[in-house]
């Protein structure tokens, strides 16, 4: 016998989509059951002021196909060298809902991202100001830290600090993978959220190293031990409105992947909502689905709920397409190595 479960139409506030024909292969696999979502902004090269985010703008719904309906929330690239007051004026008009800080050579295309954060503070506290939210990518990037360790150094050496001078300060850890990343946020009631991926909650780091390297499970922040992906499980299920939906869903094409110095990301814009649906249901949790997926997200960035709906239906077993097809190459569909039972209907 199916099951439905009928939730607000979902929102990703934190999303890959590229350019050129990687954006134009990968933009319906979101804009099929997403309403919204925060994209990020590190292209080659990065979106840094307001014009260029309103040229991004304009080339993802150039993109996007007639009768898909999609609204990009646009970011802009933190530099050294940002303008307080470009970046207060793109927030202002709506162009731009958030600013994106990469520590540099921390992730994909952060070569531009900050090394001194004394250079940055001028624009953190506009921000403060103003009540636009930094979206963080959370790791140190020192070659003396262990790259399971990243996060929680990050959080004791940049981000306590960092907030702590600039009270008032929105903060949105992106894609948390640790259980301290988990307790820093529980441990703030107010001005700081956590995005966390879905295939964070799927995926170890054994998913990605034993029995032989599996390139299509390697992202940044690295998946770590069992004990933090349970930690981010219970966060994602717990009700507590500070965790949302973020999926990094982070294409590549298969060529740049399945190599000797493969790119970091892993796709899941097109079966996240079934991987979804599978691990609330495991953990019971099942009721709490429209809270990570629709409603936390838009709760911290002051923005409505959609008032359209999704429906999700159990039956039998769910097959996705292993791999997009773009003009760049192929682009491999993440696997949960799951069966997945619920589909959006």
């Amino acid at each position: 016998m199916s099951r439905t479960l009928t939730i607000p139409r979902p929102d990703d506030w934190h999303l890959h989509l590229r350019d050129g024909a990687v954006l134009r292969a990968v933009l319906p696999e979101t804009a099929r059951h997403f309403g919204r979502a925060i994209v990020m902004p590190n292209l080659v090269p990065p979106v840094v002021t307001g014009a260029e985010a309103a040229a991004y703008r304009d080339r993802i719904l150039s993109a996007l196909p007639s009768g898909m309906d999609f609204t990009p929330l646009m970011t802009l690239y933190l530099t050294e060298d940002t303008d307080p007051a470009d970046v207060a004026a793109a927030h202002a008009s709506g162009l731009v809902t958030a600013l994106k800080l990469y520590p540099a050579g921390a992730t994909t295309n952060s070569a531009s991202g900050v090394r001194d954060f004394d250079r940055v503070r001028p624009v953190l506290e506009r921000m403060a100001e103003i009540g636009m939210p930094l979206c963080v990518h959370g790791e140190v990037t020192d070659p003396e830290i262990d790259i399971f360790d990243r996060e929680a150094v990050f959080i004791d050496r940049v981000l306590d600090p960092l907030r702590r001078a600039t009270p008032g300060l929105r903060v949105v850890m992106e894609h948390i993978t640790t259980r301290q990343g988990v307790d820093y946020v529980k441990s703030n009631p107010e001005n700081l959220g956590a995005t966390i991926t879905t295939h964070h909650l799927v995926i170890n780091r054994n998913h990605l190293l034993v029995g032989g390297i599996k390139p299509h499970y390697y992202c940044l922040p690295v998946a770590k031990r069992e004990e933090h992906r349970l930690a981010l499980r219970a966060a994602a299920t717990s009700g507590d409105a500070r965790f949302f939906l973020g999926t990094d869903s982070a294409p590549h094409v298969d060529a740049a992947k399945e190599t000797a110095c493969g790119c970091a990301g892993c796709f899941t814009a097109t079966n996240t909502l079934s991987i979804l649906a599978e691990v609330f249901e495991q953990e019971g949790a099942l009721d709490r689905l429209a809270g990570f997926a629709s409603e936390h997200g838009p709760a911290f960035y002051g923005l409505p709920v959609s008032t359209d709906t999704i429906t999700l239906t159990k039956g039998d077993p769910v097959t996705y397409p292993p791999r997009i097809d773009t003009g760049d190459g192929p682009v491999t569909v993440f696997d949960p190595q799951m069966p997945l039972h619920w589909r959006v209907t």
